[in-house]
C-alpha cells in the first residue's frame, strides 16, 4: 500500500495530491559571487541597469538573487551612479 502510494506522488501527470506550490524553491546563487571576474562598478550603466527595475527602483535581494555583502555593494554603485547622472532616479 505505502509502495502504491509513493509511486502515486511521483508520478505528477495524473496525481490529485501533487501540488506546485509546495515543491521546495531553487536556491538562487549570487550573480557577483558566481563569477569571481565580475567587478561592480558605479560607472557601468549597463551592469547595474541588471538590478533596478522598469520605474528606475533597486530590486531587493529576493528579485536579484544577490547576498548581503554585494546587495550592500549594488545599492552603493547605484546611489553613486544616480548622484553623477549615470542612472535616473525614476523613468518616466
Amino acid at each position: 500500500m505505502a509502495d502504491k502510494k509513493m509511486n502515486k506522488r511521483n508520478n505528477r501527470n495524473n496525481d490529485e495530491d501533487y501540488n506546485p506550490k509546495f515543491r521546495k524553491p531553487r536556491k538562487k546563487v549570487c550573480p557577483l559571487c558566481a563569477d569571481k571576474n565580475l567587478k561592480l562598478d558605479y560607472k557601468n550603466a549597463e551592469q547595474l541597469r541588471k538590478f533596478i527595475n522598469d520605474k528606475g527602483k533597486i530590486l531587493p535581494r529576493r528579485a536579484s538573487g544577490a547576498c548581503s555583502i554585494h546587495q550592500r555593494d549594488i545599492t552603493l554603485a547605484v546611489k553613486r551612479a544616480r548622484q553623477i547622472a549615470i542612472l535616473p532616479y525614476t523613468q518616466d
